[in-house]
């Protein structure tokens, strides 16, 4: 997938159980650095195609997995490996910080 996936409640649990290393960006659309953010998370969607599976879950659209996961704050990306939460990044990040967090834990 060349674009990050749409993540939402009621595809979550499925998304992360069938997909070994999924990266989840929790954001909305009046958080002026979640849009900031948005154009690094789609080149990081292409860079990683077929190798992690990269989304996005509007956190206004999606209330009860941004809270069962204690989103506080948003920008907040979430690494999941084998359907657990294994890190979390919160506030804006540049895309080489977001790469090395991913990659740590690809093998």
């Amino acid at each position: 997938m060349s674009s990050p996936f749409h993540i939402t409640d009621d595809n979550f649990e499925e998304t992360i159980k069938n997909n070994p290393i999924v990266f989840v960006d929790f954001w909305a659309t009046w958080c002026g650095p979640c849009r900031a953010l948005a154009p690094t998370i789609d080149e990081i969607a292409q860079e990683y195609s077929g190798k992690v599976l990269i989304g996005k879950l509007d956190v206004d659209k999606n209330p009860s997995t941004a809270e069962k996961l204690q989103v506080l704050s948003i920008p907040t990306m979430v690494l999941f490996k084998n359907g657990q939460e294994v890190e979390r990044l919160v506030g804006l990040c540049v895309k080489k910080n977001i790469t090395a967090f991913i990659d740590k834990h690809r093998s």
